[in-house]
């Protein structure tokens, strides 16, 4: 099973593409994983990534490209992979599909978790996270005690910046203008399967799993 996994932040790909590494027994490939990783095994492209991240810049394409072709060299992803967080742009999607061709392999679906993006705001910046064990609440859907402190420590509740609204919309509109072309793009490979990613959780795995097994 070779997939790509899209979605805007906050859909919840990083859940459910953990419930398809347990049931495929696939790996989950995330581009940030893999720069880190090719940086701690100083491959090439590794060197090249460390080079441009040590000077601030931005890692271009062609080493992004080069650190999945690695990747998907290795021998866990010989029964299938799940990228998440590549491609995020049409130039991108054209470089994996001949990084592809060159490996022998094909994408079997594109899985893109459709969202609401006020129903996703009021989903995220609801969320509140202990300062000082970690523990994680949501202001309506699993709030703190009445005292709105932490009930396994009784620390402090912290909003983080990326949960407060203005910095949500922004990253809702980088994707948008960047990532979301690529519906289009694989709509018209036939590959793209929209699934609703406001659903409850369980039933979002069991929408997908059905697509996947039905080709």
């Amino acid at each position: 099973m070779k997939l790509v996994l899209l979605g805007p932040p906050g859909a919840g790909k990083g859940t459910q593409a953990a419930m398809l590494v347990e049931k495929f027994g696939i790996p989950q490939i995330s581009t940030g994983d893999m720069l880190r990783a090719a940086v701690k095994a100083q491959t090439p492209m590794g060197l090249k990534a460390k080079e441009c991240m040590d000077s601030g810049a931005l890692v271009s394409d062609e080493i992004v490209v080069g650190i999945v072709r690695d990747r998907l060299q290795e021998d866990d992803c010989k029964g299938g992979f799940i990228l998440d967080g590549f491609p995020r742009t049409v130039p991108q999607a054209d470089a994996l599909k001949e990084v592809l061709i060159e490996l022998g392999k094909d994408l079997d679906s594109v899985i893109s978790l459709e969202v609401n993006t006020d129903a996703l705001v009021e989903r995220l910046t609801g969320r509140r996270t202990c300062g000082a064990c970690g523990k994680g609440y949501h202001l309506k859907f699993d709030p703190p005690g009445a005292d709105g402190k932490c009930s396994a420590c009784g620390g402090d509740l912290v909003h983080r910046d990326d949960d407060k609204e203005e910095t949500i919309r922004n990253r809702m509109d980088v994707y948008r203008q960047q990532t979301a072309p690529l519906e289009d793009y694989y709509r018209k490979e036939g590959l793209l399967k929209a699934i609703d990613g406001m659903q409850e959780i369980s039933a979002v795995q069991e929408q997908i799993v059905t697509v996947l097994q039905a080709g």
